[in-house]
């Protein structure tokens, strides 16, 4: 199992509008920071489709994600992810056309 850390900085623009006085990372940027980050570490994930995610707890300015990703040739890649012992979300990843756009 590969595992990632993910830090969203306090001064994210994100937190300025979702949601003011309580601020929270949405869950389609956490999915997409999480495509990005497999790529930088050689997971190809262009051309892939969210089977299926699920938002577990929230994440929030400075918080640090561990993203776990089990990856077995041929197979849907699992995600978790997690803040210290708390897991935030998970989601399973399916290939997709290797040319195609990436749908985060």
């Amino acid at each position: 199992m590969n595992e990632i850390a993910i830090t969203f900085a306090p001064d994210h623009p994100v937190f300025a509008g979702h949601f003011p006085g309580h601020p929270i990372v949405p869950g389609a940027l956490l999915l997409a920071e999480a495509l990005q980050a497999l790529d930088r570490a050689g997971i190809a994930t262009g051309g892939c489709e969210i089977a299926s995610a699920k938002f577990l707890s929230p994440v929030g300015p400075g918080d640090s994600v561990s993203l776990r990703c089990e990856s077995v040739p041929g197979k849907p890649l699992r995600l978790e992810m997690w803040v210290a012992d708390r897991r935030v979300a998970s989601a399973v990843v399916v290939p997709g056309n290797p040319g195609a756009e990436r749908v985060a």
